[in-house]
């Protein structure tokens, strides 16, 4: 099984969603608050992860731009999930380096000035533990 394979299933473990029941409707992405900061959009996201090419999303900025509100997952009439594959490609990032949580003073070198606040206290609430 390949690397991006094996981070793929993985993906799809973590966040609990099945990324093949997408029907590519764009309702998600159309309700983003974030939509315009990303280059990869929820709905693009999905089908990066059926197609198992996860190492263009951990290199993504939409992978930090994600202001986890789960806006997405509330529209989706399929129930997909974006926001949580989002969240679990993040955690999949911070595994990589061999942990499994970020410490204070790297989070500054991940943020962009423009980064909402919104997406710090969904962070912190998600990844105190």
């Amino acid at each position: 099984m390949s690397k991006e394979k094996k981070q793929a299933e993985l993906i799809k473990e973590i966040s609990g969603v099945n990324p093949l029941k997408c029907m590519k409707c764009g309702k998600c992405s159309a309700t983003c608050p974030a939509y315009n900061e990303m280059d990869i959009k929820p709905h693009q996201f999905v089908s990066y992860v059926a197609n198992e090419d996860i190492e263009t999303l951990v290199q993504s900025k939409s992978l930090w731009k994600c202001l986890s509100c789960f806006a997405c997952v509330e529209r989706c009439p399929r129930d997909v999930k974006p926001g949580k594959l989002i969240d679990a490609a993040r955690q999949i990032v911070v595994r990589q380096k061999g942990q499994n949580y970020l410490k204070a003073d790297e989070i500054p070198e991940l943020l962009d000035p423009e980064l909402p606040q919104q997406l710090l206290v969904s962070a912190f609430r998600r990844y105190r533990r």
